[in-house]
């Protein structure tokens, strides 16, 4: 048997915010509109005391309950985060002291966003098929929320906290991993970017400068920059072309695929995803309206649900897919065994 996802837990953040407790704060706001183009009706947002790592690791030691592996049996750890608790060591390390994992354990960081889920993935299964691990920990967590500006309607309403942690194994996987493709548009990074705080620009002491643009949409350097529309546009054209061209190289036609798991980055994204692949609602999964776009953690989360509500039969195949910051994409054609197998 390929190997692949053995199994998938996730925790969100604690405290939860309304779409009514947004126009509370911003009346401004036309959330009728806001919810028609990303069907979201509440988001998780992590506490202030809750970071990514806690998030990760809380998904983390409920997947080594539900399963019964025990810390001692993981032999790998891949984090991917953009929002670590420090700028160094990496969440991956933390998480290892806070797992109580052998030292034997490969752990390291990796800092893609929404397409982090099938990157990590694509690393974990190249670890396990080369017999460097047996059983790989993907940690796919991130606090968006504070990355945001308050006021920025563009960006405030879509994003939510949660991690997910996967276990990725050729022991028993549910989900066998049949083919990948990874793709990257660094020309267009300046689309989805946070300038400040980094080396290039680091954070001062004077306050970053808010601008508003055209479309009452307020800005700063220091917080999530998004040209929506741009974005948009950009994964229509590729994300379409991404598809058709792995279940080509597979011999298969979209009839062949019995469910698509893009990551939930709004209802105006996956519509239009939808509408050009020509997705029968019945195969499309839109699953955000309580979460939000969970950033790394969206795909994973997404499809526990599809596998806890049953929806997949075995030998039926799915078709998961990623795109965001970077701008980076990213596809992986599965196979469902069964939750026994």
């Amino acid at each position: 048997m390929k190997p692949g996802i053995a199994a998938i837990t996730y925790h969100l953040g604690s405290r939860r915010l309304s779409n009514e407790e947004l126009a509370a704060e911003n009346p401004q706001w036309d959330m009728a509109r806001t919810f028609e183009r990303t069907g979201i009706t509440s988001r998780p947002v992590a506490a202030p005391s809750e970071t990514s790592l806690d998030l990760g690791e809380q998904a983390s030691l409920s997947l080594l309950e539900e399963t019964g592996v025990a810390a001692d049996e993981i032999d790998a750890l891949i984090f991917c985060t953009q929002t670590p608790d420090y700028v160094l060591p990496p969440n991956s390390t933390l998480l290892h002291g806070r797992l109580g994992l052998p030292q034997g354990v490969m752990a390291f960081d990796i800092n893609h966003a929404c397409s982090g889920f099938i990157y990590g993935l694509g690393i974990g299964l190249s670890l396990v098929e080369s017999g460097t691990a047996s059983r790989v920990l993907l940690v796919t967590a991130d606090t968006y929320t504070r990355l945001l500006h308050p006021q920025d309607r563009a960006t405030r309403p879509i994003f939510g906290d949660g991690a997910a942690a996967t276990l990725i194994s050729a022991v028993r996987p549910k989900l066998s991993v049949l083919d990948m493709t990874f793709h990257t548009g660094g020309k267009a990074a300046d689309r989805f970017i946070v300038k400040r705080g980094g080396a290039r620009e680091p954070h001062s002491l004077e306050p970053p400068r808010v601008t508003i643009d055209k479309s009452a949409r307020v800005r700063s350097d220091a917080h999530v920059y998004m040209d929506g529309l741009g974005v948009l546009s950009f994964f229509t054209s590729v994300v379409p072309k991404a598809v058709r061209a792995i279940l080509s190289r597979n011999q298969l036609s979209m009839d062949d695929v019995s469910m698509f798991v893009f990551h939930q980055a709004s209802q105006l994204a996956l519509d239009g995803l939808q509408k050009t692949l020509a997705i029968p609602d019945e195969k499309m999964v839109i699953d955000l309206q309580d979460t939000g776009n969970l950033v790394s953690a969206s795909i994973p989360v997404a499809l526990f649900r599809v596998l806890k509500d049953r929806r997949l039969q075995p030998g039926q195949l799915v078709l998961l897919c990623g795109f965001g910051v970077g701008l980076s994409w990213a596809t992986a054609l599965v196979r469902f065994n069964g939750e026994e197998a």
